[in-house]
């Protein structure tokens, strides 16, 4: 087990406009769980290849423990990478495609029976021993991938997209088991994925990345309730958050001829012009007098069970918001509403930059 640290790490593809990292910062603790997410194209598996020694690295460096493995061979890394294809060998069987790396390195015959035994106990496979890939789900194939790599025993696990193979219903109950595992197991991961909501529920932290650069690396709670930048901000949470252009004025910011008041902070530091709100979907509700709130439009109605989000348009602003609504009182297509957000829920963003102006 081991800390990684990135250090201004950077990688630049033959004959790109930009980076394809842009001089990654990030630590990650001993033993912890890091997910690197992001839009496809951001940058997080080239990130996670340059940790793996697949992709060089043209500025910067990359320790694992104390040692700097910036020049160094996949092999002499000490790690061990779990792919999205799972990349089982189809002439082998389960045990042989867990012990396969300690045949390799020579490893002792009774030392791979020991060690795949196990793996096989923790992930639940010891009835598949004996059989091919090919005789395997796509979620039993996923956790002899995971086997692989639990018998080298290495410093840091890297999981490139594990589970985008798998229908949606095995996803869920598939990253519980590896968020589990690696909590049990205690080795530092990171782990890729361009969804959202799985980075959310597995990481102790998440890094959100946008065109090569880093925008924020927090818990998931931090992330939601205090995204660094309107990008993090539409990116974190399902559904987004609702970001809207707004005009300031004395009262506040003006959403459809109503005026959304702002905390005093962000007054002393924006006093007109205009801004970038934000607000959750959970923090807009119903307002039942028709003198009050922001005038909207059903747009649509999507049922989720427990859940109904409104899709709304606003007749006298850019875009459109996202309400989540009680689903036994909510309203019908095309209806007209009026939206009440809640002030303090309010995220404040400056319209150049996207940055967070603190309030």
């Amino acid at each position: 087990m081991a800390t990684i640290t990135y250090d201004g790490t950077t990688r630049i593809y033959p004959g790109a406009d930009h980076p394809a990292v842009d001089g990654l910062d990030l630590h990650i603790e001993d033993g912890e769980f890091l997910v690197l997410v992001g839009p496809s194209g951001c940058g997080k598996s080239t990130s996670l290849r340059m940790l793996a020694g697949l992709e060089d690295v043209d500025s910067g460096a990359i320790h694992i423990g104390e040692r700097d493995v910036t020049g160094l061979s996949p092999k002499d890394r000490d790690i061990a990478m779990v792919f999205q294809n799972y990349a089982l060998y189809p002439h082998m069987s389960v045990a042989d495609n867990m012990g396969f790396a300690l045949r390799m390195a020579k490893t002792p015959k009774a030392e791979i029976e020991r060690r795949v035994s196990e793996a096989a106990k923790l992930l639940d496979l010891e009835p598949y021993l004996d059989r091919k890939p090919r005789a395997l789900s796509g979620g039993q194939r996923q956790r002899v991938a995971m086997g692989r790599a639990i018998v080298r025993q290495p410093r840091a696990f890297l999981m490139d997209e594990p589970l985008s193979n798998l229908d949606a219903k095995l996803r869920v109950s598939t990253r519980s088991q590896i968020a589990s595992l690696q909590r049990r197991l205690g080795v530092s991961t990171v782990y890729v994925t361009h969804d959202q909501v799985e980075a959310m529920t597995m990481g102790d932290r998440v890094a959100v990345l946008h065109e090569g650069v880093l925008q924020q690396c927090a818990s998931p709670r931090e992330l939601y309730e205090r995204p660094a930048n309107a990008f993090v901000a539409g990116f974190i949470g399902s559904p987004p958050m609702n970001l809207l252009d707004c005009e300031l004025d004395a009262a506040g910011a003006r959403v459809g001829g109503t005026a959304i008041p702002l905390p005093p902070a962000v007054r002393e530091e924006v006093a007109s012009g205009t801004v970038t709100i934000g607000f959750r979907p959970e923090d807009v509700s119903l307002v039942g007098s028709a003198e009050q709130g922001i005038p909207a439009t059903v747009d649509l109605v999507e049922e989720l069970g427990a859940d109904v989000y409104l899709h709304c348009g606003l007749p006298e602003a850019r875009g459109g918001v996202v309400v989540r609504a009680e689903p036994r009182s909510a309203p019908a297509l095309g209806e007209t509403v009026r939206l009440g957000v809640r002030p303090e829920a309010v995220h404040v963003f400056a319209p150049t930059t996207g940055e967070r102006i603190a309030g």
